[in-house]
């Protein structure tokens, strides 16, 4: 059981050109691209036994999008090359002449996710340990987001669904406070999940059969959508009753 939190996150699925897109959750591609990572694997290794993982996972906090603005241009004033080459294998310059270009990443501000691995106890234990002493620095989908800790919730004997059902809910402090504002303390909270399974009612298409950037390759899986019942922890004595341990209070976040 891993917990994805950080302030950026971003699970793409597809790149058009000058824009990079988001999911609204983490990617089989980006989840099993982040346990290479931990495993010290290359991009041009084969995923190998990791395709035989199933994924399951929770939205805890959906976060809010953020579209992140760039324009590209030549510091030494020149055209920017287009991308057909001339017979020399040089890139030509634009015509007509283009001296900006833009381009739009897109991004999840303040996500929170729970995400539950499924596969043989031993590949789990193995991960597990990879996790906590990572070859390569993990990420959230993309470089520039680093995960914050804790990362790893710990192991669970039965499926999918009952691990998600199980785990306590990981919402950050501030929208803790809004939801114990408007609805109190109960102790459960229903929450969206998504749990890949055979007899799923829809495909996505986010497996990687190749991490390698001169052959990306993907296939499809099938996966359910439902709501899981998740502890709030609220009945828990040392759950937090206010903001007393929120170190934007003060600011009044």
């Amino acid at each position: 059981m891993l917990r994805l939190a950080g302030p950026l996150q971003s699970w793409g699925d597809q790149s058009r050109f000058n824009r990079r897109e988001t999911r609204p959750e983490p990617t089989k591609s980006g989840i099993l691209g982040l346990l290479a990572a931990a495993q010290g694997r290359r991009r041009e290794d084969p995923p190998g036994e990791l395709l035989d993982l199933a994924l399951g996972v929770r939205v805890d906090q959906a976060g809010t999008l953020l579209r992140d603005y760039h324009t590209v241009s030549d510091y030494r004033g020149r055209p920017l090359p287009q991308a057909a080459v001339s017979a020399k294998g040089v890139q030509k310059p634009t015509s007509p002449a283009k001296y900006t270009h833009v381009t739009q990443r897109y991004y999840l501000q303040d996500a929170v996710f729970v995400v539950g691995i499924s596969g043989p106890p031993a590949l789990v234990d193995t991960l597990t340990a990879a996790l906590r002493r990572p070859a390569f620095p993990l990420a959230l989908g993309r470089r520039s987001c680093p995960p914050t800790q804790p990362l790893i919730l710990g192991t669970h004997d039965g499926g999918l669904n009952e691990a998600l059902g199980e785990q306590p809910w990981q919402a950050g402090h501030a929208a803790r406070r809004e939801f114990q504002r408007r609805h109190g303390r109960p102790p459960r909270i229903d929450l969206p999940a998504t749990v890949e399974t055979p007899d799923g009612d829809d495909v996505i298409n986010d497996v990687p059969l190749s991490f390698s950037l001169r052959d990306r390759r993907f296939t499809s899986r099938r996966v359910a959508h439902s709501w899981v019942s998740a502890p709030t922890g609220f009945s828990d004595p040392g759950a937090p009753t206010d903001a007393s341990h929120d170190p934007f209070a003060l600011l009044g976040w």
